[in-house]
């Protein structure tokens, strides 16, 4: 461990649209903000090509380019962005500690984390080579169906979000091929009954996924394994929507604050509040409804005027 103990008035540990906003708003609000940019510097958005649905980007942005944007709108009002991330907190007292890479230990009065959630993938060489090349697989159908407009598409999960994305890309998608890796759906009697009722939506139950299957560049269909019967079957699709769930990414704060079944950040209603004073929380870090960059953003602004708001008090 490092021996120099270095002050901050606020740390946000995290990028992407909340992190980066809540570095914009604390520093024009003259609070000195500090942001460790994390494993995935500019967040899950940097996996997408193109974002159409984030205002005021007419013709739509890619979700790099995005993210170079915000982070460097931060600087500009003298956010100071870092590399590295957090590897151990210590919240038991009024001093905030974080530590950055194991080594570098900071002393901070308010904290923000914008560490987000990651996309559960499952894990083929294939479905991972198209995910990089952006060429028909995605975690989000929200983010992503548009582009898949009047196609086949397959989905893949059995809960209640794989229901909803499923309903969902059945209102932009000629066809909608859902594969339950199981021989029952985990999602509510509610959300089973509105796939199974919509026309345009398949249901194949007890089925794997194998292989995506493509051209090297673009999604043409998904290999698919009947468990029941052992065969082999491939459907034509041009996007592979993968809706198996996400992990927030809140693992060294579990011993602070207060999580959720699923591991994320309870914060007070209407607020970016923690139960932890001084310590607030923005975007997927506590988002498991929305999990869009818009929002992710609102919570971000709410976070530092939260954290401004404590400062004040504290004065």
């Amino acid at each position: 461990m490092s021996n120099t103990i270095e002050k901050i008035k606020c740390l946000i540990i995290g990028s992407g649209p909340a992190g980066y906003t809540a570095a914009i708003y604390a520093a024009r609000a003259n609070m000195n903000p500090v942001l460790y940019q994390g494993m995935q510097p500019g967040g899950q958005l940097t996996t997408t090509n193109e974002v159409e649905n984030f205002p005021g980007y007419v013709d739509g942005v890619t979700g790099p380019e995005m993210m170079i944007q915000l982070q460097e709108q931060a600087k500009r009002f003298g956010a100071d962005i870092r590399d590295g991330w957090a590897t151990k907190v210590d919240f038991s007292g009024d001093i905030h500690k974080v530590w950055i890479n194991d080594s570098i230990e900071l002393h901070c009065e308010t904290v923000i984390i914008s560490t987000g959630a990651s996309a559960k993938y499952l894990g083929l060489p294939s479905e991972q080579h198209y995910l990089n090349m952006g060429g028909g697989v995605s975690a989000c159908a929200v983010c992503d169906g548009f582009f898949y407009r009047n196609q086949d598409v397959v989905i893949v999960g059995a809960g209640d979000s794989a229901c909803e994305e499923a309903h969902y890309l059945s209102k932009l998608c000629k066809k909608v091929t859902m594969l339950v890796r199981s021989e029952k759906f985990r999602a509510s009697k509610i959300m089973e009954e509105r796939v199974r009722k919509t026309e345009n939506i398949e249901i194949l139950m007890n089925h794997d996924t194998v292989e995506v299957l493509g051209d090297n560049n673009v999604v043409h269909a998904i290999k698919a394994l009947n468990k029941t019967t052992g065969e082999t079957i491939e459907i034509p699709a041009t996007g592979f929507f993968v809706a198996i769930g996400h992990k927030p990414n809140t693992d060294i704060f579990k011993e602070y604050i207060t999580l959720d079944e699923t591991g994320y950040i309870v914060n007070t209603p209407g607020t970016s509040k923690t139960n932890v004073e001084g310590v607030f929380v923005a975007g997927d870090a506590a988002d498991h409804v929305y999990r869009q960059a818009i929002t992710a953003a609102g919570t971000g602004c709410m976070a530092a005027l939260d954290a401004e708001r404590y400062l004040a008090s504290k004065e």
